[in-house]
């Protein structure tokens, strides 16, 4: 084995999803209990150290995560069962996203152009 531990990668990915105004505070309650089973699928999934943030006077969620790799991070989770049924209780939430952003998901996801380790 090598002096030198090998050094996992670490991708950060950032995102944006936009809330109904109506809908803010019920969406915030929900959070309040996240199913237990939502976080363990999460967790096996490769997600960690995963915020977000509320922007409350127009619903903007800034989503943070960190994973090796989010797009397989992301299919993992889409492939849990319980990811299905999360996402169907809150797609009520969620405004679609804008025009040009990829995809049928509410999220979009942003680049990252600057870090400071």
């Amino acid at each position: 084995m090598s002096e030198r531990a090998e050094e996992v990668r670490v991708e950060r990915a950032c995102f944006l999803l936009h809330l109904r105004p109506e809908l803010v505070q019920e969406y915030l309650r929900v959070h309040e209990d996240v199913w237990p089973e939502v976080l363990a699928a999460l967790g096996r999934s490769g997600w960690r150290n995963y915020s977000l943030f509320l922007r409350a006077r127009d619903g903007l969620v800034v989503g943070y995560c960190e994973s090796e790799d989010f797009a397989a991070a992301t299919a993992a989770m889409d492939a849990e069962e319980v990811s299905a049924r999360w996402e169907a209780t809150m797609s009520r939430y969620f405004l679609p996203a804008p025009a040009g952003t990829g995809g049928d998901r509410p999220r979009e996801r942003l680049v990252e152009y600057f870090h400071l380790a």
